[in-house]
């Protein structure tokens, strides 16, 4: 299959060509740069000249790359394999046919040899693009890995335009999304393992670091409402997972997301995973561990149903002691509320709400006194706004006192704020996928999202390297079916 050539006959046959090809541009080179050389320079000449060598350097690439990816396999069908074995099956050698894919430096034409299962059930498969991880039958791994890594950033039209400016190939916008479909299958199954990996790390940095306290693990959840095909908006969901170190300072952040989801059990499971993986590298003991949230549906069954239960993963007698923190600015939310509902909305329940947000805050019972103060209030002055509204902020503040020490949390150095995670609902979901006019499928935007958080997370490149090295390769045989031992892939 692979078609080992020796360099001596490379020197004296086609790569002769090659050389006569190459010799070509070269002087085009040479006369591009005498040229500029001899010319008054300014900027718009400087511009020209730039963009011509890059032209002309990224010919010269796009011929090698041709001439080199031609060379793997032999021309005549009897020099290659006449069975291949993939994935347990054995397949049968037909034709050689060019097919047309996209590189680094430009589409190359690459003659690939077929092979079809015994039995004729099941697809062919072409072994020379499976050996070389032809993405989707599109592009080579550097292309399709950039090309990946501008989706997450860009519009479908963006990206194909970036693709055929740079790199002189046009794709539909078909093509792409296979591409990119393609891309996610081989990458999302090693998100986790990446970013277990990369807070492992940063845990390692954070008990390096200065300071009183032990390190923390801050959890966060949240959702975000998707635009979807159909004119309708549902809600997805995001996570994050970060380290703080001694001093309470943010080290780094890796991120979840999940398109809307009836009971959003995909999120639950991929973040419990997530850290029970790195409490099985990491001793619990000498983290502290914080999971903060607003009260929503979903992050707070999520403390109840899951965290609350949670076992140590290294001792499976004992639980984890989490620590449950509600969102302060949230809570100041409810806190505004109340103030509107005894002064009514103008300028003395704004100078209330202010008071008791500085109380919240800065005292040890800043809950408890907001509660006293609003209670003593309401018996002095009645309400000028809704009852009801009063009842729900104040029932909001009194069922979650005992997760609103903010005043001790701020001298534990303990996030106060479920900002890491607001910010996740903006980078992860709204830079991305609310932009004007979108729409999305569940299918088409979990794409994105899983290519997305891996390049948030800063896993992106680990990630993709696990993929390439985990891609099965075929593997000639003879034409009894054994494997070749001595060279698997050579004719």
């Amino acid at each position: 299959m692979i078609h080992h050539m020796p360099i001596k006959t490379l020197l004296t046959t086609t790569f002769k060509s090659l050389v006569m090809q190459l010799s070509g541009l070269l002087a085009q080179g040479t006369r591009l740069l005498a040229r500029f050389i001899n010319a008054e320079p300014t900027p718009a000449t400087t511009m020209a000249f730039e963009r011509a060598l890059s032209r002309l350097l990224r010919e010269v690439g796009r011929r090698i790359m041709a001439w080199a990816l031609n060379r793997l396999e032999p021309e005549a069908d009897d020099e290659a394999p006449s069975r291949v074995m993939f994935e347990g099956r054995l397949y049968r050698r037909r034709r050689k046919h060019p097919h047309e894919v996209g590189t680094l430096f430009g589409p190359v034409t690459l003659g690939r040899r077929l092979y079809e299962p015994r039995g004729r059930r099941g697809h062919a498969i072409h072994p020379l693009e499976l050996r070389l991880g032809i993405e989707a039958g599109l592009a080579t791994p550097a292309l399709a890995e950039r090309v990946g890594h501008w989706a997450t950033d860009h519009t479908q039209n963006e990206v194909r335009d970036i693709i055929e400016r740079d790199h002189g190939v046009s794709w539909s916008c078909t093509s792409l999304r296979k591409l990119l479909g393609s891309l996610r299958a081989g990458m999302a199954p090693h998100r986790e393992e990446a970013q277990v990996d990369r807070v492992v790390r940063w845990i390692e940095q954070a008990r390096a670091s200065k300071g009183h306290f032990r390190p923390t693990l801050s959890v966060g959840r949240d959702g975000i409402f998707v635009p979807l095909r159909g004119g309708v908006a549902q809600e997805g969901a995001t996570a994050t997972v970060s380290v703080l170190d001694r001093r309470g300072k943010r080290v780094g952040t890796v991120y979840l997301g999940q398109m809307p989801e009836s009971g959003q059990g995909t999120l639950t499971d991929q973040l419990t995973g997530l850290l029970q993986a790195i409490l099985k590298q990491v001793d619990s003991q000498l983290l502290r561990l914080a999971y903060v949230s607003d009260e929503g549906h979903h992050p707070c069954m999520y403390y109840r149903q899951v965290l609350h239960h949670m076992v140590d993963p290294r001792r499976p007698w004992r639980r984890l002691e989490w620590i449950r923190i509600v969102d302060f600015y949230h809570v100041c939310g409810y806190v505004q509320q109340l103030a509107d509902a005894i002064f009514g909305v103008g300028d003395e329940a704004q100078r209330w709400a202010k008071e008791m947000r500085h109380v919240l805050k800065t005292k040890a019972d800043g809950a408890a006194r907001v509660l006293q103060s609003a209670s003593a209030l309401r018996r002095h002055r009645g309400l000028c706004g809704q009852a009801k509204l009063y009842h729900q902020a104040y029932c909001y503040i009194k069922k979650r006192t005992q997760w609103m020490r903010y005043h001790s949390y701020q001298r534990q150095k303990l996030p106060r704020g479920s900002g890491i995670t607001e910010a996740a609902c903006k980078v992860v979901f709204t830079q991305r996928l609310k932009r004007s006019g979108m729409s999305w499928t569940i299918s088409g935007g979990q794409v994105i999202l899983d290519l997305r958080v891996l390049r948030l997370s800063h896993v992106w490149d680990e990630a993709h390297q696990r993929y390439l090295a985990s891609k099965p390769l075929p593997v000639a045989c003879g034409n009894t079916g054994n494997v070749t031992q001595h060279q698997p892939l050579a004719a």
